[in-house]
């Protein structure tokens, strides 16, 4: 089975949410993103999302797109990240075993590097999915045949401004679990969420089976607490890349520690919400 179905199933029969940090591969460097995997799940992760470097990001805010820039600059290559990700997997963390591992990447990357040897290689390498912001609906079908085929969920955006009528089909051409985009706009830290998205996420529940997990605009545990409820996950990114800005100049270890605190901070108000211990 793949590790997302395996894992929204446990989380559901435990009345549990999954948290999903965004890391940017090879920002500060892919040593660190490396460690930093590994602690972010001991500390209460259960997904990682991890965005692959694109000159043109397409729904990302200036905290992601600096970080994508950085690791461009620093050479990070699509061949780089999947090694990475395939020596995590084997070097056999009991802490990895059942945790998924899910790429945002650009289909113009894809299309580059070639739909067949991109799917064969991520699943290969340990990913259990793909989540693609630019990919047009109407080659969403042939893409997830394709990702099927070797065991990878597709997973797509819908987005508050989606006609409904849209994300219906973009919801049918989804596997895994649905990412749905809190705010209209790009990615970053907000202080207020839509008073409309609980309503938005209500409806969507009535249309699929999947899990629905919220990303965009989440940074706090209070945010957190509210939105656990409505969601089978929640996504965690500019918050998060935003601490690793200046960790190239810092002690990896530090780095580390206090990414790993920021996560434990929002597993916590995830359990709380879950009347668990805090």
């Amino acid at each position: 089975m793949n590790r997302i179905d395996a894992l929204f199933g446990r989380l559901r029969a435990e009345g549990r949410h999954a948290l999903m940090p965004f890391l940017t591969a090879g920002d500060p460097d892919l040593a660190t993103t490396g460690l930093l995997i590994r602690e972010m799940v001991r500390k209460g992760a259960d997904m990682i999302e991890l965005g692959i470097p694109y000159s043109d990001p397409i729904a990302d805010g200036p905290v992601i797109a600096e970080s994508y820039h950085r690791a461009l600059q620093r050479g990070i290559k699509v061949s780089h990240i999947f090694q990475t990700v395939r020596t995590l997997r084997a070097e056999g963390a009991p802490e990895l075993d059942g945790t998924p591992i899910v790429s945002m990447v650009s289909y113009a990357i894809i299309h580059r590097v070639g739909v067949e040897r991109y799917l064969n290689e991520a699943a290969t390498a340990g990913f259990d999915g793909l989540i693609v912001p630019d990919l047009p609906l109407e080659e969403s079908a042939a893409l997830m045949d394709r990702a099927t085929a070797r065991g990878l969920k597709l997973i797509q955006l819908i987005t508050p401004a989606t006609p409904r009528d849209r994300a219906e089909g973009i919801a049918r051409l989804t596997t895994g679990f649905i990412y749905y985009v809190s705010v209209a706009g790009i990615t970053g830290e907000r202080r207020e969420l839509p008073p409309d998205l609980v309503e938005n996420v209500a409806w969507l529940r009535t249309r699929t089976e999947l899990p629905i997990c919220i990303g965009f605009g989440i940074g706090a545990p209070d945010q957190v607490r509210r939105l656990a409820p409505v969601a089978d996950g929640l996504i965690v990114g500019s918050a998060l890349v935003r601490r690793l800005a200046d960790a190239i100049n810092r002690p990896r270890a530090e780095v580390v520690k206090e990414v790993g605190e920021f996560i434990g901070e929002l597993a916590g108000a995830m359990k709380i919400q879950a009347g668990e211990p805090g």
